[in-house]
């Protein structure tokens, strides 16, 4: 189900608020968690019953091993590692075999000149999402680190709707405490009033912005042989903004959905389009991730206790386990590489950095999103090497085709009737870049949240707005990752 859908806001949110609620007024407490479980299945698998058997079979799987593990605690070590190990290779195997054994077969076709049939695998969603926030589960439990929670706390954990599909990536010290809270089992008219103010936001960005530049992202990687230069440069550039506003769009759903449950979900995103360096970046962008990565892979391989050139190695490791987290294809691998790259040179250029105004570091990294999130959108690296070389082939306007496309219902087509059409493109680009990078984000909004008259006032008309514009579907863009 999806957040950006009829059905979501108007059945599926009401229902489940009014059922855990109501139950928790009369304090059956331990049956609302049972329903918000029940709602949060029913909400992963509407698309695909199937998807059930997997998230189901997992969460058991690491219950009971976890259960094990913790049992274990005083007998014999060695019996208590294998356990270990063999939820780890059972947890990684489960998202190897979903997101790459076809890939693996492809390129062993490629290598040997094989010829094994593909498997045609359809990847589950948020599959890399929930077996993360389990695989931080029986880390911990091996390090003595989790209390002893009873199934329907570790349930919960893992499925609670508003994060279950696209993160953020959660722990289960940070959630299970707030579903513990009495306080958190009655409704707060504040906390209500701020999570529909975020979600309206996270709506309003993923339907009036993000969805509106995918069709030119759409377009473009579909025609990259025929774009001129103003049209590859647009295609580019769409993604750059595309990405932000879907990915920080769900993120302020999921906050606001959230809050409306007295949940506070870490924060996965904040304002990452400030960043005046890579390193700066990803402090800001998919922050829940990088806690995972730094926590569970940099620290163990050593972090920055082995010397300089150890540290380098972990960080690139760490980018390149990113890069194929996201995805099963040499575009993310790439992508990652850069990142690595970058990261590990921005550490060794620190002090001739620090002399460089901040504007110029800005355009900088800027400019390097741009080239790095055009391998990750790209189908294949020579697509996104051709798209490149179109940025000098010469030529300005936008054809009638992609013309049309983006004047199907969308903000650009109401102002399109009093401006030129490609002066209207040019300034919907700079004013979303100019949000990105100089207003307040959602998360300092949620914190200087004031429900007074004049705030419910343009939350509502933003709220209406966005839901009177959706149209067909349109999932999020981390959905298939």
């Amino acid at each position: 189900m999806l957040f950006n859908s009829y059905v979501f806001i108007l059945l599926f949110l009401p229902i489940t608020f009014a059922a855990y609620f109501g139950l928790n007024r009369f304090k059956q407490y331990t049956l609302s968690k049972y329903v918000l479980i029940v709602a949060s299945l029913f909400f992963y698998g509407y698309f695909n019953p199937w998807y059930l058997l997997i998230i189901v079979s997992s969460i058991l799987l690491n219950y009971i091993l976890g259960k094990v593990i913790r049992r274990l605690e005083d007998k014999s070590n060695g019996l208590r590692k294998s356990v270990f190990v063999i939820g780890i290779v059972a947890n990684i195997g489960l998202l190897f075999y979903f997101k790459y054994f076809d890939f693996l077969i492809i390129n062993i076709n490629t290598i040997f000149s094989a010829e094994f049939n593909l498997l045609n695998i359809v990847l589950p969603l948020g599959i890399s999402f929930f077996t993360f926030q389990q695989l931080s589960y029986l880390i911990d439990t091996y390090k003595k680190e989790v209390p002893d929670y009873h199934f329907a706390d570790y349930a919960l954990f893992v499925t609670f709707f508003p994060q279950l599909v696209a993160g953020p990536i959660v722990l289960h010290g940070e959630m299970l405490p707030q579903f513990e809270s009495i306080e958190n089992k009655k409704i707060n008219f504040d906390n209500l009033v701020c999570g529909i103010q975020a979600f309206s936001i996270g709506l309003a960005k993923k339907v009036i912005v993000a969805d509106t530049f995918g069709k030119i992202v759409d377009y473009g990687h579909l025609h990259i042989a025929s774009l001129n230069s103003f049209e590859a440069i647009l295609t580019i550039f769409a993604y750059t903004l595309q990405i932000y506003f879907d990915f920080s769009g769900y993120c302020d759903m999921a906050t606001g959905i959230g809050l409306m449950f007295n949940i506070k979900l870490p924060q996965n995103f904040n304002s990452p389009y400030k960043a005046t360096d890579i390193v700066d970046f990803w402090k800001r962008w998919h922050m829940t991730l990088t806690r995972f990565l730094t926590k569970y892979i940099y620290i163990p391989l050593g972090g920055n206790r082995k010397g300089e050139i150890r540290k380098y190695l972990n960080i690139f490791i760490v980018f390149l386990v990113s890069g194929i987290w996201h995805g099963a294809g040499y575009t993310f691998i790439f992508w990652g590489l850069f990142h690595g790259i970058a990261n590990v040179l921005t550490r060794l250029l620190d002090k001739p950095l620090s002399k460089v105004p901040k504007a110029i570091k800005w355009i900088g990294t800027f400019l390097f999103l741009n080239f790095s999130w055009t391998y990750f959108r790209a189908t294949s690296i020579g697509n996104a090497n051709a798209l490149f070389k179109r940025v000098f082939s010469g030529g300005l306007g936008i054809n009638a085709e992609l013309t049309e496309t983006l004047l199907q219902p969308t903000l650009i087509s109401v102002f399109s009737q009093f401006l030129p059409f490609v002066a209207v493109i040019i300034a919907f680009s700079l004013i979303f870049l100019f949000v990105a990078v100089f207003c307040k984000n959602t998360n300092e909004k949620v914190i200087d949240c004031n429900p007074k008259f004049s705030n419910w006032i343009f939350t509502m008309i933003l709220f209406v707005y966005s839901v009177l514009s959706l149209s067909g579907i349109s999932t999020f863009l981390y959905f298939n990752f």
